[in-house]
């Protein structure tokens, strides 16, 4: 039974790994050509679109694994049943159970591989691709490692910490010099907020050249910055803070919310362990944390998802047995392994627009996937 094991996976691997390939290669075609239409912003070139496609490959990978999974498993089981080798193991008295069994060891094998190309590989693998991307697009503003985005403002030098998801922005600092480039500035703030959002108040004060005292909605961007600290150094360098603690200020800069939007974190560039840690990190600072919860179910539920398509694999090659019907069976996984991709994404959309709970989203189509393959493997038992 150890060698029909063997042989069986072996064949199903075979067949996933070709229909990987062949998805794989169709999304990366769909991502390149989506990035085309990105060319000549910034310094976004061809060349930075094929390093953002090649990062963007585990992603995937990932993402289509359910889907290899299923149209694998058809195809090798068909491939089977035309050699009458499925024939002749159910004469040997070798039962559809023990074959369903053997197909399962090879779906935890690949919920293993597909669990680590998410946890470790992707996650990295889509940072650096958006990392790529957005420098590229905008070259005023760079990720340095884990200090936040840095960018140069006419004469000053700004970090910010973090873009939240509603483009807020978290411990905004920054470093003002004058023309001999002496430093004679210092201002940090807790939260920056693009003036959409804002709110008129009479305590906003002056501390740089393009931070203004008073907020004109029609001079141009600008950011409202609050729980601010100043300091400002003169010529002699004798150092004079400012000890109000409600100072805010309006950060006049043309980085746009929009482009600040290019930095956002991505549920793609988390692992399961990150993402549970983020979704309580934006809770806690009162932002949507749906749209992550989402991706956190999804990533959970995606290994069950594996083995319920390799469930409903069987009972299409069974139930046509002794005719093999590969192209019946093919076209017909192709067609569940789309309904189920677009399942999925469909369902996430849905959730986050008519605020459901985002488990709802990520488990149903797996659910209900389930339950099928359940029903169609008991008629053919």
């Amino acid at each position: 039974m150890r060698l029909l094991d063997l042989y069986l996976c072996r064949t199903i691997l075979n067949q996933v790994l070709l229909v990987m390939s062949v998805l794989a290669g169709i999304f990366m075609f769909v991502t390149f050509v989506d990035q085309i239409s990105y060319l000549g912003t910034g310094r976004y070139g061809l060349r930075d679109a094929m390093w953002f496609v090649l990062l963007s490959t585990p992603r995937i990978i990932y993402e289509v694994f359910p889907m290899a999974v299923l149209l694998g498993a058809i195809l090798g089981l068909s491939l089977l049943a035309l050699g009458s080798e499925l024939i002749v193991m159910r004469s040997s008295g070798i039962s559809i159970s023990q074959i369903t069994v053997a197909a399962l060891k090879l779906g935890v094998v690949l919920a293993v591989l597909a669990l680590v190309i998410g946890e470790f590989v992707a996650p990295r693998s889509e940072t650096m691709a958006q990392r790529v991307r957005a420098v590229a697009l905008e070259s005023s503003i760079e990720r340095k490692g884990n200090s936040g985005l840095w960018m140069r403002d006419k004469n000053m030098y700004v970090n910010i910490g973090e873009v939240l998801p509603d483009l807020t922005l978290q411990d905004v600092r920054i470093f003002e010099f004058d023309g001999a480039d002496q430093l004679r500035l210092l201002l940090s703030a807790d939260i920056g907020r693009p003036h959409e959002r804002s709110i008129d108040d009479d305590r906003l004060k002056k501390p740089a050249a393009s931070v203004r005292d008073e907020c004109d909605q029609d001079a141009g961007e600008h950011w409202h910055l609050q729980q601010v600290q100043q300091t400002t150094i003169d010529e002699q360098g004798r150092v004079d803070p400012d000890p109000d603690p409600d100072l805010r200020a309006c950060w006049y800069t043309p980085v746009t919310p929009q482009m600040m939007s290019i930095f956002l974190v991505q549920p793609e560039q988390l692992s399961i362990g990150q993402l549970r840690h983020y979704i309580g990190h934006l809770a806690a600072n009162s932002q949507d944390t749906r749209h992550f919860e989402l991706a956190y179910w999804s990533k959970l539920v995606l290994p069950l998802s594996m083995g319920v398509m390799l469930i409903l694999a069987i009972p299409f090659v069974f139930g046509n047995l002794r005719a093999g019907g590969m192209g019946r069976n093919l076209f017909i996984g192709i067609m569940i392994g789309m309904v189920f991709f677009a399942a999925n994404k469909v369902l996430g959309y849905i959730v986050l627009v008519y605020n459901l709970p985002p488990i709802a989203g990520a488990t149903l189509p797996t659910v209900v996937f389930l339950m099928a393959a359940v029903w169609l493997y008991r008629q053919i038992e």
